[in-house]
């Protein structure tokens, strides 16, 4: 916790950082990439960085961190920085990278904020800002650890033993050891990154579900082609750089680099009734955990819920009807946007994901991947039909700016 003074000086300064912070971070990430610009070409998500959301996932991380340093909540603390410790491991992030971030953070809160950063402004801030270093570093040398690995040392080579067409925009890659041993299991609804060289030289990395068996003995993950997203400014994001190039030139045979299995938003061990919603590639995580209860003969009760653009678009379609059929008392319901000529049923309708309908048992876990829109409105349906808080998990790849401090 802080110490008594540093908090007294945070409470009294957070309102003006926090009217600055949008300033700050993109100040910052200028600064630590103009001193190490390996950084950005084979670390930080390019995509992310033209359009800001890196950005805005750092202020509330460091806004919400300091907000619950005031409130004292560890409980909360905890979950903000699980989900960032997780994210970090599967980069293979070390202690050393986060004086660097200091340094340039600190630069950059100076420079905006100027005469307003006296030494015990900036101690007090540095305190907190060591404080949330101090912790993240130990949640990922225990995740390194629990992971059988060295600090940072998180990458294999594994060899894409199928490719098949999932969608028109989508594929799916079964991951398979160079050596013939089986691949580390996982929990169920982990993910591991991908690194892959781009044509201009950089190593860009981005995250995908497991949406095998986790005792499978090799992985297999889902890669959705995306469109060029065009800016305010007209310019093109650089937005699905690796999944593009996954999709474009990988095949059966190729090596690719990937990291081991992390992730926080998995299935518990216990056996509350579940509901797991996704929409779109979304479904992939979802698909992961159906494989493990099926593969557990798991009876508690389980609803599905999936949205899509339509059943062709629909990834792993099939599969997921074959996975809930496994289950003794799971039940599914689909939506599609455009039907095409299919009519309605009961499991399959028109339109958006609509909750009115859907029975929701005292005490379900429900776990929600999709678009972040998509999650904010279910998320909002949920707490409207009286399902705690606490109880509404989510899966969101590339930066967090659904905070649950925040939330």
């Amino acid at each position: 916790m802080l110490s008594a003074q540093s908090r007294e000086i945070v409470q009294a300064t957070l309102p003006a950082i926090g009217v600055a912070i949008s300033e700050i971070t993109p100040l910052f990430y200028r600064k630590m990439f103009a001193a190490h610009p390996e950084l950005e070409r084979d670390l930080f998500n390019r995509g992310n960085q033209k359009q800001g959301e890196q950005q805005k996932a750092l202020a509330g991380a460091i806004a919400g961190f300091a907000s619950l340093q005031l409130d004292p909540d560890p409980a909360r603390a905890r979950q903000l920085l699980a989900r960032i410790a997780h994210k970090h491991a599967s980069l293979g992030v070390t202690a050393e990278q986060y004086q660097i971030v200091h340094t340039h953070l600190f630069g950059a809160i100076v420079e905006v904020l100027g005469d307003a950063v006296t030494p015990e402004v900036a101690a007090a801030w540095d305190e907190l800002y060591w404080l949330m270093a101090q912790t993240l570093i130990s949640m990922e040398n225990e995740l390194y650890a629990d992971a059988g690995v060295a600090a940072g040392d998180v990458w294999r080579r594994v060899i894409v033993s199928e490719r098949r067409n999932e969608t028109a925009d989508s594929v799916s890659f079964t991951l398979t050891s160079t050596d013939g041993t089986d691949l580390p299991s996982f929990v169920p609804g982990q993910y591991v990154s991908v690194g892959v060289h781009l044509s201009d030289g950089a190593r860009q990395i981005r995250q995908y579900s497991l949406c095998s068996a986790p005792s499978a003995g090799d992985w297999r993950i889902t890669v959705k082609r995306i469109n060029p997203h065009v800016l305010p400014d007209g310019s093109i994001a650089p937005t699905g750089e690796v999944s593009n190039f996954l999709y474009d030139n990988v095949f059966e045979d190729d090596v690719l680099d990937v990291t081991t299995p992390f992730g926080d938003v998995v299935l518990p061990d216990d056996d509350a009734p579940l509901l797991l919603i996704s929409a779109g590639i979304g479904c992939t995580p979802v698909i992961g955990m159906l494989h493990h209860l099926a593969e557990t003969g798991d009876d508690r009760p389980i609803a599905v819920l999936h949205a899509d653009r339509s059943p062709s678009a629909h990834a792993h379609r099939a599969q997921l009807s074959e996975l809930v059929e496994a289950l003794p008392s799971a039940v599914m319901h689909r939506w599609y946007e455009d039907m095409g000529s299919r009519q309605p049923t009961a499991e399959i309708r028109s339109g958006r994901v609509d909750l009115d309908d859907v029975d929701i048992a005292p005490g379900t876990q429900a776990y929600l991947c999709g678009p972040l829109p998509f999650m904010h409105g279910i998320r909002a349906a949920l707490l409207a039909k009286g399902m705690p808080e606490t109880h509404i998990h989510y899966e969101i790849f590339g930066p967090d700016s659904w905070s649950p401090a925040a939330a």
